[in-house]
């Protein structure tokens, strides 16, 4: 909860979106940061699209991460906190963003960029036509089309309606990068191409020079254009315009003019007829101070521009400059967007027109140059610098940022008295708690329902107790996340020994700050770590929280089992296989996002494996007969089977090419970015009996990796793996794998043997 260098959060900035403005805004705060201030980025798209590269990527030029802005190194350089979420409403008057996944994020300052999605207001083209954004779904929508073209023993017919410049631009594109596919040897018949628009030219917005350019380039590509007759309808495998006359189609993208989302307008926002937020010149919103918006979704009064990325562009410094004045509590300072902005329109292939003003020209050149300017913008965002204070200009932020009042409670802060243990203020605590709703037991006395000293819980008749305590720094920035992954770490002891859970006790450090941001802080950190310990059946007794220098979680966590059903790591017996339940690479990559290193998809794919409880995967290994049972967390996959291999007494068998690992994590691994575990993991590998062969294998350090909430490790008998293995599929463990055998204890002293490919079978005969 502590701002940059440290310091207490003061205020709490809000980004919602990734659009380009914003991405502008966390690079220009990374290059300065603001010392007291707290920046959250609210993202669905993890990698922002840049709009200028899109029609090149679809045509083939760039990669995904060449047209993309990565989002998650981003937010780590300007300091700021990433939710992967989608913003679905406002709470204006208490300044709150509400979201489709988490609870909701409070703001002192709101700055909105979301972009617009296509006005599918005609009849049929909700059903029947594709839209074109959000562009952060284009790519996907795009491979589909590619897909269903190269699977067609037909001639099909694809249609663009809208013919302004992202439509006409989208059009070459797809015609480009299918006719290269085909040229290829394919061997699909290239689909027909139909643009539609409501004007009697395309690109009605641009010169006339530049209209008959592209009019020629559409004539000699073979695209069949249809102007000056609205689409009324869409129907299946057909439009219908103005007249009723009908063209047969087979698949429609839809680029017409675009509209902003309903809730800025349901939330209470001022919004045009487009449903854009109205802004002033200063992009703070005329009906809302303290909020802003900017790119498609803003309209400033006084200045209609139309929908294009370039004013975006210009919009990211005078509302980053605007942010900081309205944290600093002092008047925003108006912008003044440009009439006249060059636009260069590629024509799918190489090639490319300019048009500005009364102006345009075209040529090959034409697209180098755009290909440069594009190249240029994206490196100021995936080649970041390496930053170092901020020093004086920092301090006086943050002495302009706190009012005489806040400086008094940091000068508490900063004086805390560790003989209290440092505890969170009670009454901070009591209204967190009253707004929680844990799971209620029948079998739990005392809970957090009474004020007494200790939790008290019945145990069944003829069951065990099974306990286990684990606590951690946070890994991510979203403490709701945090909440959710640790709960479900420290839950995993439990379902690795086949008891069920009934209580958990937590653990809490908070950084110091103010009552109102600790609070905010407790309250999505345990609303997280409630969700989950409520799906398991734990209930909530109770717990300790104390303030100190950065955020950390833990539970202690308690179930009951049938003593003879016990899962324990000693068990193995020769001829069981070996079952992985989840993929790892948790350690290497998170060490990665530390540094900046790791791409966001990474990061977000792992998150989604920290997510997924082990309660159904142990209840499978258990119907499947399994002898003895672990999950894989801080000591890695070689770790954790060498103490079963030791407590079984017999020896194991790895297969590298077995082991499911998380996307990037290869990457990241052949980059040297290991986790600080890793070391004291590695000393581990003397229990590896041909280390030496095993060691020349690039994903031999894998194997030693630390997990958070990573996935059970259990033998099963031969003849059950396979079944088992498709059990956990059908349940959800998509990447859970068959990844060695349990083989007799030999003469060797080291315990387990790594081949490099699988060399067992899945099911003994």
């Amino acid at each position: 909860m502590t701002g940059t260098s440290g310091t207490p959060v003061l205020k709490d900035l809000v980004l919602v979106g990734g659009g380009h403005s914003h991405a502008i805004v966390l690079r220009r705060f990374g290059m300065r940061p603001m010392r007291g201030v707290r920046i959250t980025l609210i993202a669905r798209d993890l990698h922002a699209p840049y709009s200028g590269m899109l029609p090149g990527l679809i045509a083939g030029h760039y990669d995904f991460d060449e047209a993309h802005i990565d989002l998650g190194p981003l937010a780590r350089f300007a300091g700021a906190r990433l939710f992967h979420d989608t913003a679905t409403g406002l709470d204006l008057a208490r300044r709150r963003v509400l979201c489709r996944d988490r609870p909701p994020v409070p703001y002192d300052v709101l700055s909105i960029d979301v972009g617009i999605t296509p006005a599918l207001d005609v009849p049929g083209a909700r059903e029947h036509a594709v839209p074109v954004k959000p562009i952060g779904s284009l790519v996907a929508r795009w491979e589909r089309l590619r897909e269903r073209v190269r699977a067609s023993p037909d001639r099909l017919r694809l249609a663009v309606v809208g013919a302004g410049a992202a439509g006409v631009e989208l059009t070459l594109a797809i015609q480009h990068a299918l006719g290269r596919l085909a040229a290829a040897g394919d061997g699909f018949p290239e689909p027909a191409f139909h643009l539609f628009g409501a004007g009697g030219q395309a690109l009605p917005t641009h010169n006339p020079g530049a209209r008959a350019r592209f009019a020629r380039v559409l004539r000699e590509r073979g695209v069949h254009v249809h102007l000056g007759r609205r689409v009324v309808r869409v129907e299946a495998g057909r439009i219908v315009v103005e007249g009723g006359r009908a063209v047969e189609v087979d698949d429609v993208m839809w680029a017409t003019a675009a509209a902003a989302p309903r809730w800025p307008r349901e939330s209470g926002l001022e919004v045009d007829e487009l449903g854009c937020i109205r802004v002033a010149p200063t992009l703070e919103a005329l009906s809302h101070p303290g909020v802003f918006a900017a790119g498609d979704v803003a309209a400033v009064a006084g200045h209609p521009r139309e929908k294009a990325g370039v004013f975006a562009v210009r919009q990211g410094p005078p509302l980053e400059a605007n942010l900081r004045r309205a944290l600093r509590g002092e008047a925003a300072r108006p912008f003044h967007p440009q009439r006249r902005f060059l636009s260069l329109i590629s024509t799918g292939d190489r090639y490319a027109v300019a048009s500005r003003g009364r102006w345009s020209f075209e040529g090959a050149w034409v697209w180098r140059w755009k290909d440069w300017i594009d190249r240029r913008f994206m490196r100021r965002f995936n080649q970041l610098p390496e930053m170092t204070d901020a020093g004086p200009a920092a301090d006086a932020d943050l002495r302009r940022l706190a009012p005489p009042d806040v400086v008094r409670e940091l000068s508490v802060a900063a004086m805390r008295c560790g003989g209290c243990g440092s505890k969170v203020g009670a009454t901070v605590l009591d209204r967190v708690l009253a707004r929680l709703a844990p799971l209620r037991r029948d079998d739990v006395v005392v809970g957090l329902d009474a004020p007494d000293d200790a939790a008290v819980a019945e145990v069944p008749p003829g069951k065990v107790v099974v306990q286990t305590v684990d606590a951690f720094r946070a890994l991510v920035d979203d403490p709701y996340l945090f909440g959710r992954i640790t709960a479900n770490h420290c839950l995993s002891d439990l379902y690795a020994m086949g008891a069920e859970p009934r209580s958990a006790l937590a653990i809490v450090t908070v950084p110091y700050g103010s009552e109102a941001k600790t609070e905010t802080l407790l309250d999505d950190l345990l609303a997280g770590a409630v969700a989950e310990l409520n799906a398991a059946g734990a209930a909530l007794v109770g717990g300790h929280t104390t303030e100190g220098a950065e955020l950390t979680l833990g539970f202690s966590v308690s179930g009951v089992a049938e003593r003879e059903a016990l899962l324990r790591k000693g068990g193995m017996r020769p001829g069981d296989r070996l079952l992985l339940t989840k993929p790892v690479g948790t350690g290497t990559l998170f060490a990665a996002d530390m540094r900046r290193r790791a791409k966001a998809r990474w990061i977000d794919g792992a998150i989604r494996t920290m997510l997924q409880p082990n309660r159904e995967a142990s209840a499978v290994v258990r119907r499947h007969a399994a002898t003895a049972c672990t999950d894989v967390t801080g000591f890695g996959l070689l770790g954790h089977l060498v103490e079963m291999t030791r407590a079984s007494e017999v020896d194991a068998r790895l297969a590298l090419d077995a082991v499911p690992i998380l996307d990037g994590a290869r990457e990241t691994v052949a980059a040297g970015l290991l986790s600080s575990l890793q070391p004291h993991n590695v000393r581990l590998r003397r229990a590896v009996a041909n280390v030496e062969s095993a060691a020349s294998d690039p994903r031999f350090p894998i194997v030693f990796d630390p997990q958070t909430a990573g996935g059970l490790l259990a033998s099963v008998p031969g003849r059950a793996a396979r079944a088992c293995l498709s059990e956990l599929h059908e349940l959800g463990y998509e990447r859970a794998a068959i990844v060695g055998e349990v083989e007799p204890r030999s003469e060797r002293e080291a315990p387990i043997h790594i081949s490099p490919r699988e060399e067992v079978q899945p099911e003994q005969e």
